[in-house]
């Protein structure tokens, strides 16, 4: 699940934070993709409006 489209979703770093019961710093730290664990918290709080993609997570086939 892409960070951006979270933050789109709720309305920025705060509401996304306090959506999930965490500090906004936490959020800053995200990268590119929401940590997986929070992805499928937020698909389920979200009722599916935000959909977590296993895919993202997987590491590439000829990673070393």
């Amino acid at each position: 699940m892409k960070k951006q489209t979270v933050l789109d979703h709720f309305g920025g770093t705060s509401a996304t934070a306090k959506a999930l019961g965490i500090t906004p710093a936490s959020v800053s730290l995200w990268v590119d993709l929401v940590p997986k664990v929070r992805a499928y918290q937020l698909e389920r709080m979200t009722k599916g409006k935000l959909r977590f993609n296993e895919s993202l997570y997987q590491k590439p086939a000829n990673a070393a």
